[in-house]
């Protein structure tokens, strides 16, 4: 028979193999965020030395219309990835924007891109000088991922509308259909081909989509996607400045 002390004895080597390989999988981590750390600092020195010349331009009229610039959003998106990479939580800067310029700023962003996709992208404004509480570079992120899945993923025409709808500022983007749609039906080596690049991007792809649903939750909105055989439409509503949902956010 086997006593108890020859059962926990004979465990002990376990033991030390899990915690052996424990503590390989963490300093094996350790030295990974201590190098993706020092690969964010060489990063971020020539992008912050780029973005303050481009500020300058902004402030003496020689770019710029109201929202934050390529260089001010990509130094923003590599400051969430040095957070994220450090597991520091982001800040949310809430203050009152003008919606318009927004959007017209992203557009001005994409519309060359647009074009060269071949699916040209109109605007329709109905929201007068609407506003709403947010955060500038959250807001500049949300409309840059709708007007580029639409112009990656969808087809033309790309239509983007803002209106008040009660309490809220709806924004939708639209497209006239996706362009794989045809792909998926067609037989061949086109559609095998059409195949293996979904194959290949899959878990890349949706991301613009979920960050635009996490920063609308973030500003106390909502993000609707709406798919039918004449397209997608995605539509951002988010609460007017003055609304109280917008004030209990900002608390």
């Amino acid at each position: 028979m086997i006593g108890v002390e020859h059962v926990v004895a004979a465990g002990w080597p376990v033991a030390l193999m899990v915690a052996a390989i424990g503590m390989r999988d963490r300093l094996r981590k350790a030295r990974r965020r201590t190098a993706l750390n020092a690969a964010l600092h060489e990063l971020r020195r020539p992008l912050h030395a780029l973005a303050l010349k481009h500020e300058g331009a902004r402030r003496n009229g020689a770019a710029g219309n109201g929202g934050p610039g390529e260089l001010e959003l990509a130094v923003f998106a590599l400051d969430d990835l040095d957070r994220e990479i450090n597991g520091v939580a982001p800040p949310l800067r809430l203050r009152p924007l003008p919606a318009r310029p927004w959007v017209e700023s992203s557009l001005g962003r994409w519309r060359a891109a647009a074009g060269r996709a071949g699916s040209p992208v109109a605007l329709r404004w109905e929201a007068g000088q609407a506003s709403v509480l947010a955060d500038p570079n959250r807001l500049a992120q949300a409309l840059d991922n709708l007007i580029v899945n639409a112009i990656e993923h969808g087809g033309p025409p790309i239509r983007v509308r803002g209106a008040v709808r009660g309490e809220w500022l709806r924004i939708t983007v639209a497209d006239g259909g996706s362009a794989s749609t045809a792909g998926r039906a067609s037989r061949g080596p086109g559609r095998l081909r059409a195949l293996a690049r979904r194959w290949a991007t899959r878990g890349r792809r949706g991301n613009g989509l979920r960050a635009v649903a996490r920063i609308a939750g973030e500003h106390g909105g909502r993000f609707i996607v709406t798919r039918g055989p004449r397209g997608t439409v995605a539509a951002l509503e988010l609460p007017l400045a003055s609304m109280p949902a917008m004030a209990a956010v900002a608390a």
